[in-house]
């Protein structure tokens, strides 16, 4: 295909996301299947456009002045891939080009700027979002959705119960890895921005279970909740097991991890990834109707980890397409199944164990006001310092706590700080 079928086919999925409001995922997918002369060069630049239209499509729809699929694709050819008019022009003319150029759109990619644009445009976030974003970040909130907005590294993490850091980069090596900035067990591989991500699970290292794909906040996250070997360990909202995995290689494969989750199919890929990873100290707890599958558990863990559901505004560089389908109610909703499932860590933890809350949200709403509505009902509990919680990190932690929010709640990364997707993390202590 050529640059301007290619651009073609970006706005025509772009339009189909908008007018049916579904994840990008399922429109290229489609997309692909009724276009199978595209091969798989023309299918990753294509999704290239695509995402990055996404994450640029409030900034892209200002600098054109209207937010169509075709206004948004050529404001990121502008914008992100740095296109003069002159180019981008170039990409309206032959066959299976779009439409050539309108005097306005050549006006407005010419001589248009992002010059007196409001926060939420330069920081290509939904309006709605811009008071929220403003009480965490204040005059800083445009920079920290920029920074939202840019691609995202490959991050893996590699699982100590079957391989060290220095084999898993040599096995990677042809993907130049290298070591991630906080977490110990990370290798990070970074991503021109129009490039492929490579099949990391077809490598040796990923079938061997040598290493998981898993973002370095989310591997720190796990490492902050202080989860020991011989511990009993709680992972209470579980999922595909991310989290989990990552509790067992630090627990040395020592004590037990009970996974469940509110949602059984959530917790279906859970089992292959064990068996893969070698992680032996788990039991997975499948939800059951009108039954209590931690019934059992009540008052006996020393860790209970919350990997809570949230609107999920600090992974948007990997998700762009879902900060625009975000809705208040969505919050609400969220906010509510927080508060249930910190109630119910409660009474999962002994005496002298502790909670480890976290999300992968930027919102004080989900963050830092769960935590004082909680402790405000739980007076047995009380926050551990986030300086001691990063003391795990050895000698980086003081140079992480300069770099990451922190507040007598928890702690906060996100890309612009810590060069990680956005991550919360709280621990509470029981104390009686």
């Amino acid at each position: 295909m050529t640059p301007a079928a290619r651009l073609s086919a970006a706005i025509d999925i772009l339009a189909d996301i908008e007018a049916r409001r579904r994840p990008a995922p399922d429109a290229l997918k489609d997309w692909g299947l009724a276009h199978r002369f595209a091969g798989s060069s023309d299918r990753a630049a294509i999704a290239g456009l695509v995402y990055d239209a996404l994450r640029r499509k409030g900034s892209a729809a200002f600098l054109m002045g209207e937010a169509t699929a075709r206004a948004v694709a050529l404001g990121t050819l502008r914008l992100e891939r740095g296109l003069e008019a002159a180019a981008i022009a170039c990409l309206t003319r032959g066959r299976f080009a779009p439409p050539a150029l309108s005097h306005a759109e050549q006006t407005a990619l010419a001589e248009h700027s992002l010059a007196g644009a409001p926060p939420h445009v330069l920081g290509d976030y939904p309006e709605w979002l811009d008071p929220p974003l403003a009480r965490m970040f204040g005059e800083d909130r445009a920079a920290e959705g920029a920074a939202l907005a840019r691609r995202a590294p490959l991050d893996l993490r590699v699982n100590m119960l079957k391989a060290d850091r220095d084999k898993a980069a040599a096995e990677l090596a042809h993907l130049t890895p290298e070591h991630t900035q906080w977490s110990p067990a990370g290798l990070r591989i970074m991503l021109p921005a129009d490039a492929k991500s490579p099949p990391v699970h077809a490598e040796p290292a990923y079938i061997k279970g040598h290493v998981e794909v898993q973002d370095e906040g989310s591997q720190l996250a796990a490492l902050l909740a202080g989860a020991q070997p011989g511990e009993q360990v709680i992972d209470l909202c579980a999922g595909a097991g991310g989290k989990t995995l990552a509790l067992a290689a630090l627990m040395a494969n020592r004590g037990q991890i009970y996974a469940s989750d509110l949602d059984l199919r959530r917790l279906a890929p859970i089992h292959a990834r064990l068996s893969r990873a070698g992680a032996r100290n788990v039991q997975v707890r499948t939800p059951r109707p009108h039954i209590d599958a931690l019934a059992d558990q009540a008052g006996r863990a020393d860790l209970v980890l919350i990997d809570a559901p949230c609107t999920g505004t600090g992974t948007w560089r990997r998700n762009p397409d879902a900060k625009w389908r975000v809705r208040p109610g969505a919050l609400a909703e969220r906010i509510k199944e927080q508060a249930e499932l910190l109630g119910r860590a409660a009474g999962l933890v002994k005496p002298g164990g502790r909670i480890a809350y976290v999300t992968c949200s930027l919102l004080a709403e989900e963050n830092g006001d769960q935590v004082r509505a909680f402790l405000a009902c739980h007076q047995e509990f009380a926050p551990i310092s986030p300086g001691e919680a990063v003391a795990v990190l050895g000698a980086r932690a003081a140079a992480f706590c300069e770099a990451a929010l922190v507040s007598p709640e928890g702690l906060l990364m996100t890309p612009r700080r810590t060069g990680t997707d956005g991550f919360f993390v709280a621990l509470l202590r029981r104390s009686h």
